[in-house]
This record gives C-alpha cells, sequence and structure tokens, in this order.
C-alpha cells in the first residue's frame, strides 16, 4: 500500500490524502469525526418537521454528506487494510 493514497472525492486542482501509515487511533478519530458530523446533521434534520426545499438545494446537501461519508469510508478502508495485513 502506498504511502499516502487520494480521497476518493477529491478536487482536481487540489486533492487530498490519507497518511496510510499514520497511526490506527488517529485513522480511526478521523473517519468518525466525518461520520459522526453527517451523522449529527442528519438526526437535527430528521428532528425537524416540514422541510420545504428546492431540487437543487436538496441535490447540494445530498453531495455535502457524499463527501464527508466517502472519506470516512475511505480512512475506514486504509485501517481494514493495514489490519489485514498484520500477522496474526
Amino acid at each position: 500500500m502506498n504511502r499516502y493514497m487520494a480521497l476518493t472525492n477529491n478536487a482536481d486542482d487540489q486533492p487530498l490524502f490519507v497518511d496510510t501509515s499514520a497511526p490506527l487511533h488517529i485513522l480511526l478519530d478521523t473517519a468518525g469525526y466525518r461520520i459522526r458530523a453527517v451523522t449529527q446533521l442528519l438526526e437535527n434534520l430528521a428532528m425537524r418537521g416540514d422541510i420545504p426545499s428546492e431540487s437543487v438545494v436538496l441535490q447540494d446537501f445530498a453531495q455535502l454528506c457524499c463527501i464527508s461519508l466517502r472519506d470516512g469510508c475511505d480512512v475506514l478502508d486504509v485501517i481494514a487494510r493495514r489490519l489485514d495485513a498484520e500477522p496474526a
């Protein structure tokens, strides 16, 4: 595995990378932070009543959630690969 792995949802002009050799607890905190942020946002929306929105706003909101969730999943993938590579 390369030391630096590009995130899936990278911008073309300035990509972000994950240091695959970072300590596992740092990687887990990083993934958890992104996933919990989206979860909190979605839970807050779920507690509200009727939320009128235009389809463009809804599309932008969904994209925002997807980026954070994908980043978290990318980091979890690095953790899984590291754990799989450790001797039993």
